[in-house]
C-alpha cells in the first residue's frame, strides 16, 4: 500500500463496513513498522486489500475487503494467498482473525483457504453488536 492507494482504499472501507478505518488511520499504518497492507489491482483499478499485523511469529489479519465491482473473481484468495506467502518468508507460525458471525460468506472464503474456527469472541463488533468468530491458519 501506498499513499496513492489511500483514497481508495478508504472507499473500499466505507463500501463495506459499519465501522470503516479513516483515511487518517490508513496513512498511519504507512509508518507502523509491524503493519503490511497489500493492494489487489484490476486493470489499474484498486479492486481490494488486506491488512495485517506481524508481531512475534504471529500475522493478524486487521482487514480483508474488496469492492463490490470485483467480487467473485477470486481477488480476496489471492489477497490472502499473498498475505500467507510474505508471511511465510517472514517466519510467522500462524495467521489469525476474526469475522462476524453473521458473515457467512467471508466464513467459507477462509475456510477454503485453510483457516479453522476455534473460538467465539462475543460482542466483539459495534454497529450492530456481534459475536465474532475466531480463526486461525497454521503455517508449516
Amino acid at each position: 500500500m501506498t499513499e496513492a492507494d489511500i483514497e481508495n482504499i478508504a472507499k473500499i472501507e466505507q463500501e463495506c463496513f459499519q465501522d470503516p478505518w479513516s483515511e487518517k488511520s490508513l496513512f498511519e499504518e504507512l509508518e507502523n513498522p509491524v503493519a503490511d497492507f497489500f493492494v489487489a489491482k484490476i486493470d489499474g483499478k484498486t479492486a481490494g486489500y488486506i491488512g495485517s499485523f506481524n508481531v512475534v511469529g504471529e500475522v493478524s489479519i486487521t482487514n480483508v475487503a474488496v469492492g463490490e465491482k470485483f467480487r467473485k473473481k477470486g481477488v480476496a484468495t489471492r489477497l490472502l494467498e499473498h498475505l500467507e506467502k510474505v508471511s511465510r518468508e517472514k517466519n510467522a507460525e500462524f495467521i489469525t482473525l476474526e469475522v462476524r458471525e453473521s458473515n457467512e460468506n467471508a466464513i467459507a472464503l477462509y475456510r477454503k483457504c485453510g483457516f479453522s474456527e476455534v473460538g467465539l469472541r462475543k460482542n466483539f463488533y459495534s454497529h450492530p453488536t456481534e459475536n465474532a468468530v475466531l480463526m486461525t491458519k497454521t503455517l508449516e
